[in-house]
């Protein structure tokens, strides 16, 4: 045992020694125990999370699958990650030892989320139970395939969530064109949601772009970068999928107002960020000339559904407006069907000559 007592605090420490990944031997020391038992407790669960045993407690575990995670995903998707677990997971599995971890204490700790209440009396919905619970699975997942667990308990019980019903909404172009009116006179504002409406671009793709991102000659726009803000800080990363690094062709208006909006600016070098604000700053804008424009109230995602809807109305397929948007044509097939009604109809007249052929 290598607990000793401090006598300059009166607390508790522990002194190990162990070897890293490639097999140097080194010493850890954790200080600030209130009692020596809190001290061997500590050592035994560090001697456990170093053999790799299952016996080893969820938060230890834990531990390990996001310092392995961690290099293999984008900051954004760490953070969120991150977040899920630290409010959902840990709190009810941390002091479990993860072989412990029954199918019984899965189900109670879903009951347990699906009954919860906010202050405001809300609930988490459907699709924020799945991600929650797809969590945990995955963590059960990582220890079978590389720490020997038997079995994935969160696997056996199934998911607690689905996702939502599908739920489109968006401006129709008149719609759209009494909110650009109301934001003529805030040229950031209005060029912003110009290139947001006519390109159905995400809204961090948007806040990632930079004067260099445009071709003027071939008239297109690379999008290869997106915009978060975590902890108080603009950080650029990847697109969300690989689908989405693409580059977008652009009408000669769109090309035009671009250039305009860089005329306005005092100085700005090729690979500053074009619109400098942040997601608050656009959502306040939109609600403000919404409001002033008679129109309802949509979120900013709502304009690439509007983008996506308007060139649906103009009669492209899904294959080419996913390539333009970045999705699967499955997924616009799907996310979108109620909105290809001559599509629809066309089916049912061809259906109709072929019976006559019969």
């Amino acid at each position: 045992m290598s607990v000793y007592k401090d006598k300059s605090t009166g607390k508790w420490y522990s002194m190990v020694y162990y070897f890293d990944s490639k097999g140097k031997r080194k010493q850890k020391c954790k200080r600030g125990f209130t009692t020596k038992k809190d001290a061997v407790l500590w050592e035994n669960d560090f001697e456990l999370q170093q053999n790799a045993s299952m016996d080893m407690k969820m938060s230890d575990f834990i531990d390990i699958y996001l310092e392995t995670m961690k290099p293999r995903l984008k900051q954004s998707t760490y953070e969120m990650k991150l977040h899920v677990i630290r409010a959902h997971i840990i709190p009810y599995f941390g002091g479990k030892a993860v072989n412990a971890i029954t199918t019984r204490d899965v189900i109670a700790w879903q009951n347990e989320l699906i009954s919860h209440q906010s202050e405001n009396g809300g609930s988490y919905s459907k699709s924020y139970l799945k991600t929650i619970h797809n969590q945990l699975s995955c963590i059960f997942n990582f220890a079978v395939n590389n720490y020997d667990l038997q079995s994935n308990p969160a696997r056996k019980v199934g998911n607690m969530g689905s996702e939502d019903e599908v739920k489109i909404n968006f401006w129709t172009k008149e719609e759209y064109e009494k909110f650009s009116y109301q934001a003529m006179n805030d040229p950031l504002s209005y060029y912003a949601f110009e290139v947001l409406y006519w390109t159905g671009i995400r809204e961090g793709e948007l806040l990632a772009l930079t004067p260099s991102d445009f071709d003027y000659d071939n008239q297109t726009l690379s999008i290869t970068k997106t915009y978060h803000r975590i902890h108080g800080q603009d950080v650029i990363t990847k697109p969300k999928t690989k689908k989405s690094v693409r580059t977008i062709s652009l009408p000669e208006f769109l090309i035009e107002e671009v250039k305009e909006y860089l005329s306005l600016q005092y100085h700005i070098d090729p690979n500053d960020r074009l619109f400098p604000v942040s997601k608050d700053y656009l959502l306040l804008k939109m609600k403000k000339y919404s409001k002033l424009a008679g129109v309802k109230t949509i979120r900013i995602h709502d304009l690439r559904h509007s983008h996506i809807s308007l060139l649906i109305n103009m009669g492209f397929t899904p294959l080419a407006i996913a390539e333009r948007v970045g999705h699967e044509a499955i997924e616009i097939t799907y996310r979108y069907s109620h909105l290809f009604p001559s599509v629809q109809k066309e089916m049912v007249s061809k259906l109709q000559e072929q019976k006559r052929t019969i």
